[in-house]
């Protein structure tokens, strides 16, 4: 399936691909430092293209997990079904993962670092929207 990762941390990057490639989630990975790049990417290639999973970093400079979400607001209706979004975040707080909710292209929040036990998750929640 193909995959989108956003972080700013190069360490997360390497680490996450490394561990969705172990688990046979994806082969096909492709990482942005930079969410505005990410976005821009996902415009360009909206219509031939659209990955079936986003891991979305939320503390990042320039454009923050946040900000690249209200930027997608507008292609809701072209990724609804085809792409599911998880936020990726090192915070505690409660408000990240109801303020997540809000945004229907969203289909969880995973805590930092991500593991096995979250990727077989995500695995069965997207064969599951590929059922529905």
């Amino acid at each position: 399936m193909d995959t989108l990762l956003i972080d700013d941390n190069t360490t997360s990057i390497f680490l996450t691909e490394r561990l969705l490639k172990r688990e046979g989630f994806s082969e096909a990975i492709l990482s942005f430092e930079c969410a505005e790049k990410a976005l821009e990417y996902l415009r360009d290639t909206l219509t031939t293209q659209i990955p079936r999973v986003i891991f979305l970093d939320l503390n990042m400079p320039v454009m923050d997990g946040w900000e690249f979400l209200e930027a997608l607001k507008p292609y809701e209706a072209q990724l609804r079904g085809h792409c599911l979004v998880y936020v990726l975040t090192s915070s505690l707080a409660h408000s990240d993962a109801t303020k997540a909710n809000a945004y229907a292209l969203v289909a969880g929040l995973i805590h930092k670092p991500i593991d096995s036990s979250d990727i077989q998750a995500i695995r069965a929640q997207v064969e599951e929207a590929n059922r529905a």
